[in-house]
């Protein structure tokens, strides 16, 4: 298990698998399972049961975690799928993209 670049609340380009070209904002990393749960990508369906909660049960839909190698961060200047990189810059270790060369 690595250092991963991408962080909560990044905005994200899914490279591969069914939702390749989806584009959202990352709600939540999970650094155990080199997962990520993307803003409307991988959604699926999840029958329940009725509770007290839910009363009535039903279908809701729910996003699923999606592998952190299927993702690419988006540069905020290009608009397009970037790879990540770390420099120091003033004493501090800041993350950058490798196309624009902007700090993110």
């Amino acid at each position: 298990m690595g250092k991963l670049k991408i962080k909560s609340g990044d905005t994200v380009v899914v490279t591969a698998g069914d939702h390749k070209g989806s584009e959202g904002k990352v709600l939540r990393v999970d650094a155990e399972k080199n997962k990520a749960i993307v803003e409307g990508v991988n959604t699926v369906k999840k029958h329940e049961k009725p509770s007290a909660a839910n009363p009535q049960g039903g279908i809701t839909e729910k996003e699923a975690p999606i592998h952190i190698s299927n993702l690419s961060l988006v540069d905020p200047k290009s608009g397009d799928a970037t790879r990540v990189g770390y420099r120091m810059e003033d004493g501090k270790k800041v993350r950058f993209s490798k196309k624009s060369n902007q700090v993110l």
